[in-house]
């Protein structure tokens, strides 16, 4: 499995094997990581040296950590192949200015709706979660704006392309 953790301006590539072998920028390390008093706190072994890690999860942003090592404090976004991919392949890509409507990806039942009219959203803000072949989906904003209609509520079915939210 491959895994991409961005640190300051520096992107590391992470490939874990099975056997347990990782290569961090195609060097071998030599990696022992166990969870100790709670979700959080970790032992890390890293090429027969020492750590105690603190992980917690960035709460305003996706797959972003905050993690405190050796009394350094480290913010570190990690992406699999797949988050890199689509990342690379919408930086050239932006949301139109101005009205925004954001549709159903495809059909199914609207779980919940978490924003309301007026309210301000972040790229990446999740709006609704739509529920379609028994698998929960956040549909998130495409860009930062401000809520302008809800066209949908809680227990709704929609079909695809259906308009739910409009965002200015």
């Amino acid at each position: 499995m491959k895994y991409y953790a961005t640190i300051d301006d520096h992107t590391y590539e992470i490939v874990i094997e099975p056997g347990g072998r990782i290569l961090v920028d195609g060097a071998e390390h030599n990696v022992d990581i166990k969870a100790i008093g709670g979700r959080q706190l970790y032992s890390l072994l890293l090429n027969n040296v020492s750590y105690e890690v603190v992980l917690d999860p960035a709460t305003d942003q996706r797959s972003v950590y905050n993690i405190l090592v050796g009394g350094r404090r480290y913010l570190v976004k990690v992406q699999d192949e797949r988050d890199r991919r689509l990342a690379l392949a919408d930086r050239n890509l932006k949301a139109p200015e101005g009205e925004l409507v954001v549709r159903a990806p495809i059909p199914g039942l609207i779980v919940k709706v978490l924003v309301a009219p007026g309210q301000e959203v972040g790229e990446g803000e999740p709006l609704v979660i739509l529920e379609a072949m028994k698998m929960e989906n956040e549909l998130r904003a495409p860009r930062k704006g401000v809520v302008h209609e809800v066209r949908v509520e809680a227990r709704m079915q929609v079909a695809q392309g259906q308009p739910l939210i409009t965002l200015r």
